[in-house]
């Protein structure tokens, strides 16, 4: 793997995936307290986790390794949108609330598909 300088915490996907994550929190913190240990939990734990991978990934001293959590936080991205998905069809979840959660997986997970193709190129 190509030496690297920095800090995963320099990674702009990085970056998006923790503002996504805090915007989660908050827009669930209106969310009914009957869904806590439901949707509302389940939401959160892949929120945080799309994060917690590239981290964890950037850790790993095998690119093969770090290409695989990067593949962990696009499952993780994918399983967060179709939550919120599921949140705002059944009404937890405004549709202003879901649209702007949705559009920033999306701007993430065109960042991590970035990443892995340079990684896969490198």
């Amino acid at each position: 793997m190509t030496e690297r300088t920095g800090s995963y915490k320099d990674l702009v996907v990085w970056q998006q995936a923790m503002d996504l994550a805090v915007a989660v929190y908050g827009a669930t913190r209106s969310w009914p307290k009957e869904e806590l240990y439901g949707l509302t939990s389940q939401v959160l734990r892949a929120a945080t986790s799309v994060p917690a991978n590239i981290a964890e990934g950037y850790g790993r001293e095998v690119r093969g390794s770090y290409q695989q959590f990067l593949r962990i936080a696009q499952g993780s991205l994918k399983e967060l949108e179709t939550q919120l998905l599921i949140a705002e069809r059944v009404g937890i979840a405004p549709r202003t609330t879901a649209t702007s959660l949705l559009a920033s997986t999306e701007s993430v997970g065109k960042l991590l598909r970035l990443l892995i193709r340079k990684l896969a190129a490198d």
